[in-house]
């Protein structure tokens, strides 16, 4: 269970999100068992995938890779965006870095237009199924595997585009103003369009006749 190559980074990020869900928790912001044990559960597959020696074979290993990628990119962010946990993590985190800090900078321009851009549908779908392209083609792959910066980078960009996709799709608001959430038709609309990309690449890679 030790780092294989410890990344702070990602020690700071889950630690943190740890840390300020407990004490929401402990605030009384309990959002029921379940989505309690799914956030939870999430934080630590991704942990588990970047900071064990697991990391290891999956830079050694190609299938191993690709499970790597289905947990931060699916399973784990799907946990993550399920459990809902802005209110818990927003009670938890303290009154003067939420207000001063974190509220302020959420309403800037560029912070809101960023996210916009990357949450209107077709563009969330796109990039969902774009990054998996990306990082499969084979000389950025080879690439990739061999740079640890680049490593961090591809495995970032798949957990954080991961709980940004998922939680357009299972944002549990449903659709009005005030928010970005959208209609529940476009979501199913959009989850069969980054289905079947990702059919087609898998069934080329299963049936490639080469490495």
């Amino acid at each position: 269970m030790a780092p294989y190559e410890w990344q702070p980074l990602v020690t700071l990020v889950v630690g943190g999100a740890l840390v300020l869900f407990l004490r929401g928790l402990a605030a009384g912001a309990g959002p029921g068992f379940w989505r309690v044990a799914a956030f939870l559960l999430g934080l630590a597959l991704m942990y588990a995938v970047t900071q064990t020696r697991y990391d290891y074979y999956a830079q050694y290993v190609f299938f191993i890779h690709r499970l790597q990628h289905l947990v931060l990119h699916h399973v784990a962010a799907v946990l993550i965006a399920l459990a809902n946990p802005l209110p818990v993590l927003a009670a938890g985190t303290p009154a003067g870095l939420r207000e001063r800090v974190i509220r302020p900078l959420w309403r800037t321009r560029p912070v809101q237009c960023v996210y916009r851009t990357l949450q209107f549908p077709p563009v969330a779908a796109l990039v969902f199924v774009g990054l998996i392209y990306f990082w499969l083609i084979p000389s950025i792959h080879f690439d990739a595997m061999l740079s640890r910066d680049l490593y961090a980078l591809m495995n970032w960009s798949m957990a954080v585009d991961g709980i940004l996709f998922w939680w357009l799709a299972l944002d549990p608001r449903a659709p009005g103003p005030g928010h970005y959430s959208v209609g529940f038709g476009k979501r199913c609309l959009m989850l069969a369009a980054v289905a079947f990309p990702q059919i087609v690449l898998g069934a080329y890679i299963v049936f490639a006749d080469s490495d």
